[in-house]
């Protein structure tokens, strides 16, 4: 569907068909991105009916510059990050027992590993990864902050983070599947 003048001139006048098509075609899109910053599919849920509950309230904030998908994704984004901040000033952390029962299988790989194997498993992250992992995970830069020193873009940040977050899980992955056979293979 292409999102055309007309097609946007309809949709800000609250017809209620070119909604529905608007949203069908956006929403799966969107809740891949809500899920990334999600504890739960739940939460996601909420973050994607939020985000397009602004959208629909915000539209006439549109002017034209860029694409629609484009600013739709940034309402999401942002959409997340304001649930996420108020989450925390409510005092709803995730308690550490928590994430230890969540990734209990990639804690114990973690803990068996020696820090030199994880520096080693960041370090075979490529160039732009790399940095903007380490800039942002491990220095608490934002994304930013992060493009301007690394001169990008906030979503080229925001990309390569989450890029480097699903090799380092896929690496991860294997070192988990190669400990639970080294250790099946251990006499008992």
């Amino acid at each position: 569907m292409i999102f055309d003048k007309a097609f946007i001139i309809k949709l800000k006048s609250c017809d209620g068909k070119t909604q529905k098509a608007f949203y069908q075609q956006l929403a799966p899109k969107m809740y891949g991105i809500c899920l990334r910053f999600a504890g739960s599919t739940e939460e996601a849920d909420d973050i994607l009916q939020e985000g397009f509950i602004r959208v629909f309230n915000h539209l006439k904030d549109f002017r034209g510059e860029g694409s629609l998908e484009g600013w739709v994704r940034r309402t999401i984004i942002n959409t997340a990050i304001n649930i996420y901040k108020k989450r925390i000033k409510q005092g709803k952390k995730t308690e550490l027992e928590n994430v230890r029962e969540k990734n209990e299988d990639n804690l114990y790989i973690i803990e068996k590993m020696a820090a030199d194997e994880l520096i080693e498993v960041i370090r075979e992250l490529p160039d732009g990864y790399r940095a903007v992992f380490n800039l942002n995970i491990i220095e608490g830069y934002t994304h930013k902050e992060i493009g301007e020193m690394l001169e990008i873009s906030e979503n080229t940040s925001k990309s390569q983070l989450s890029r480097a977050r699903k090799s380092l899980q896929k690496k991860l992955n294997a070192l988990k599947e190669k400990e639970k056979k080294r250790i099946g293979k251990q006499p008992k």
